[in-house]
């Protein structure tokens, strides 16, 4: 609940949003009269009805209304209400759904319980009345002409009990009715009753006719009974409403089963005394602790130990993530193995699952523009069926029709009709779109979203964070006068491990992760803009830029190409040199994510233009929109113009979606017809945004607009149905087809179809359970830093010879690069820096992975092999894992280099023995 303040200088206003629990809806012409009653106070702003969850979100001005008034106008109205307050909010949320989940099981075994007592009592009655017409016994006192009354009066008790069962229809319906407010209870009320009434009707003309001896006129009123339709509407509406409740509590599975995996107590640690407690006692500031294979109850940061979290019930991601101290963990998670404590620093309704299930209820209770036209036409149906009856009795009376034919004319109109297939067409796709969304990390905040989505054919995406990794790592390392790679990382490395540069920090993370051992520097000067200097070992070594390079007397001549080559693809070259001898290149950039490649090309396949959209330079744009294939690159753009820009393309017709994770995206999300945040991005982003894809992965925007599209479409076929089911079935039911070919619908006829109609819809809308997104490809090969691309020989002047040295790169511009053929033996060459053309290509190579066999004992089974299996796909760096049983074998595939040690104690975590590692 959100509250507003406002002050104006005579009266004070406070705008409140309040949640409602409401009863007795059945079809949307409930919801729609729910809406109308409490729209007419005075102060109420706005009311959204869900009809599947049966809530109600107003909101108001608590100083001209209060929550009482409110409820009382629901109660007017015919339904039951009651203030959905904060804490039955958390509760519900906490404790898996608790009482949604609750009043929904109860209403389908109340449901239950009436069907069958229809059904006990309905069977007598329908072998009662219908068994003469098969030639079916009787008992005597019902089977001659004079024992008529006794037969209509069995038939009279037998429809009682099924009309009291029911008797919620005729208290709804009438009073809505009276209210001016009809809905399908309305429908199904006059139809029933009318059948009863006409019964008991029929029954007195039949004794009138015994006691005045016209057996003739007790004939004819003994087989124009409708009690035995009234029995059979009210039943088969029963058995319709119980399908239709129960596949609608199936809509929010994906929902349910999130939220059940939220724990129910937690074991903190308070004063040195573990105690397990109710979750929802957990304050922020608790120690938690947590034990191998416990689900996490809240949100913090680990204090002390470490493990593996599995994550998919947040990310979708199935491989467990590492967590030491510092890190954050999220309620609903699992540690998979290790034990640790954590401080709680987010509970209850502030943890990162329960907003997560906010957003999706809070979806789940809007409505898209085309759910807003459907009940429009609902919140008229009604009134108008009643008149199509009206109108259709006196016509068939004017006819010359008998009475008995014209009322079931009118009945079967009344019956037939079904506003709930007009009303559940879109709420239920929403429900189960959003929760399907849920299900695979796609988080749509509102229903208007969703629909807006598939119409998008625009997607501009923000560069850094979005469509790059957000943070620099070495992509090319070419070898100048230095001997190998690993001696050019040692000395850039300590160079840099003063430095506070991101660029230096990304050299340093590469160093690291090959393990090489840095040495001690001395005279450390950071020169701003240009680079870095010291001594090491006594001898002067730099970093930097060609310019600072050519300051320090370093002759960079014959690689200014490649560094030429590596700036037109949006690296950085950092140049490394040994008093003024180059030592050789490391080139950093902001690389793109694995999957960005891949949701581009499916977004143009589905005809979306894609638009990049940075704050960076023109050359670093137009880098990654050639390398990505995009259509267009805007770069240079400050934050407030990033939402003139979106304008600019709406004002060119376009619908825009928009992409970003940052502060200076939040204005253009907000701007867009559609705001797409990255999950990890900021929560400035994520509030401005209308969908949040929660694995930070782009190919999920993908997977939201198939979404989007695959939902809409279930939208129009069930309202296609609903159409034309009503359409057809009016006509029908009105005798339309019966001077020309006799057909007549029965009553009983008419309410099967009805409820069939409202089944079929839930049923297609449960189809969309099935649906499943573009999942991300993937990435087989190992990370370009460790597949050469091209060798070529590089010759460097040295001191009164040339000597030779390998420049080995790791990126893509090296086949790119122009070399110059000059001879080094051409006496015309002295003095000169020169590089050779003797380049061979080994992209053919590139699918071949590093891998490792480790020897583990003490695998016994096939839950030992899964074991290993698992926690060495755990490891960061490992791409795909195969464990032999029978050899007692482990191969792993790396993306990176990892060293022995790691992947050794993975699996002796795991409770095993890695005897070797080739």
């Amino acid at each position: 609940m959100g509250v507003r303040q406002t002050m104006n200088d005579t009266t004070r206003q406070e705008e409140k949003e309040t949640q409602f629990n409401v009863t007795g809806m059945t079809c949307a012409a409930c919801s729609a009269a729910v809406e109308r009653s409490v729209k007419e106070l005075e102060g109420v702003e706005d009311v959204t009805v869900n009809l599947l969850t049966g809530t109600m979100r107003v909101k108001y001005d608590s100083g001209q209304v209060a929550d009482e008034d409110i409820v009382k106008a629901v109660t007017q109205a015919g339904y039951g209400a009651s203030v959905r307050t904060k804490t039955q909010q958390r509760a519900g949320q906490a404790a898996s759904t608790g009482e949604p989940k609750n009043v929904v099981e109860e209403e389908i075994q109340d449901m239950k319980r009436r069907l069958v007592s229809s059904l006990l009592f309905m069977v007598p009655l329908m072998y009662v009345s219908m068994g003469p017409m098969i030639n079916l016994p009787l008992p005597a006192f019902l089977s001659d002409i004079q024992n008529s009354v006794s037969y209509a009066f069995v038939q009279f008790l037998l429809v009682l009990p099924v009309a009291y069962v029911n008797r919620k229809f005729f208290t709804v319906g009438f009073r809505a009715l009276f209210r001016r407010k009809p809905n399908m209870d309305s429908l199904i009320a006059v139809g029933a009753g009318a059948g009863l009434v006409y019964g008991v009707f029929a029954i007195f003309r039949m004794s009138y006719g015994l006691g005045a001896g016209d057996l003739n006129l007790v004939a004819q009123y003994a087989h124009d009974l409708y009690f035995e339709s009234s029995a059979m509407i009210l039943t088969l509406i029963t058995l319709g409403e119980f399908l239709e409740t129960r596949a609608k509590a199936r809509t929010s599975d994906a929902i349910r089963k999130l939220m059940d995996l939220a724990p129910k107590t937690a074991l903190v640690e308070r004063d040195g005394v573990q105690e397990e407690i109710p979750v929802e006692l957990v304050e922020v500031g608790d120690i938690v602790v947590i034990k191998p294979g416990d689900r996490i109850p809240v949100d913090g940061v680990i204090i002390e130990g470490q493990s593996h979290v599995d994550e998919s019930a947040l990310t979708g991601e199935s491989i467990p993530v590492k967590k030491e101290i510092g890190d954050r963990v999220s309620a609903a998670t699992i540690n998979a193995s290790g034990a640790f404590k954590f401080r709680a620093t987010e509970v209850g309704m502030d943890t990162t699952f329960a907003k997560i299930i906010a957003l999706v209820e809070e979806a789940s209770a809007t409505k898209a523009p085309v759910g807003r036209l459907a009940d429009q036409i609902s919140g008229i149906f009604v009134p108008v069926v009643m008149v199509i009856a009206l109108v259709s009795t006196i016509a068939w009376l004017l006819a010359g029709q008998s009475f008995e034919f014209a009322m079931s004319i009118g009945i079967s109109v009344l019956v037939i009709s079904c506003p709930c297939a007009l009303g559940l067409a879109t709420p239920v796709a929403i429900m189960v779109g959003t929760g399907k969304g849920a299900e695979h990390g796609i988080l749509i905040k509102s229903a208007e979203a969703l629909e807006v989505l598939h119409h998008v054919d625009t997607i501009v995406l923000d560069k850094t964070g979005t469509l790059t990794e957000g943070k620099p790592r070495v992509t090319d390392i070419v070898l100048g006068s230095a001997g190998s790679q690993e001696e050019l990382l040692e000395i850039a490395g300590t160079l840099e491990m003063n430095s506070e540069h991101h660029i230096a920090k990304a050299i340093l993370n590469y160093a690291n992760e090959l393990n090489i051992t840095l040495r001690n520097i001395t005279d450390f000067k950071a020169v701003s803009g240009k680079g870095v200097e010291g001594h090491i070992d006594g001898k002067a070594y730099s970093a930097g830029n060609v310019r600072f390079m050519h300051e320090k007397g370093v002759d960079t001549s014959a690689m200014e190409e490649l560094i030429d080559g590596l700036s037109e693809q949006a690296k950085t070259p950092i140049c490394f040199a040994a008093e003024n001898t180059p030592l050789g290149i490391i080139a950093v950039a902001d690389v793109p994510k694995p999957t960005s490649r891949q949701a581009v090309d499916r977004f143009k396949q589905m005809g979306v233009r894609v638009v990049v959209l940075t704050g960076d330079n023109w050359k670093t744009a137009e880098a990654i929109r050639k390398q990505l294939d995009i259509d267009e690159a805007i770069a240079e753009v400050l934050p407030q113009e990033k939402d003139s820009t979106i304008q600019g393309l709406q004002k060119d017709g376009h619908k825009v979606g928009m992409i970003g994770d940052g502060i200076n995206d939040a204005p253009a999300l907000a701007r867009a017809d559609v705001g797409i945040a990255i999950g990890a991005g900021t929560d400035v982003a994520i509030e401005s945004a209308d969908i949040v894809l929660i694995k930070s992965d782009l190919v999920d925007a993908v997977g939201a607009t198939e979404l989007s599209k695959a939902t809409i479409r279930n939208i129009k076929q069930n309202l296609f149905w609903a159409f034309f089911y009503n359409t057809l079935g009016i006509p029908i039911a009105a005798g339309l087809l019966y001077p020309a070919f006799g057909l007549k619908l029965s009553p009983m006829i008419g309410a099967a179809a009805m409820s069939m109609s409202s089944v079929f819809v839930v049923t297609n809308a449960l189809r969309l359970r099935r649906f499943q997104p573009t999942a991300p490809e993937r990435q087989e090969t190992v990370d370009l830093r460790f597949k050469p691309v091209s060798v070529s020989k590089v010759m460097v002047e040295g001191e009164g010879s040339w000597v030779e040295h390998t420049a080995v790169s790791h990126g893509s511009y090296a086949s790119e690069t122009t070399h110059s053929d000059i001879d080094s033996t051409d006496p015309d060459a002295a003095g000169r820096s020169v590089v050779r053309s003797d380049v061979w290509d080994t992209r053919e190579e590139e699918d071949v992975l590093m891998k490792k066999i480790l020897k583990v004992s003490g695998m016994m089974c096939q839950h030992c092999q899964m074991r290993v299996e698992k926690a060495l796909g755990a490891v960061d760096g490992v791409g795909k894992v195969e464990v032999s049983l029978e050899n007692q074998t482990a191969e792993v595939s790396l993306e990176h280099n990892v060293s022995d040690e790691v992947l050794k104690q993975a699996v002796e975590e795991a409770g095993y023995t890695v005897i070797e590692v080739s």
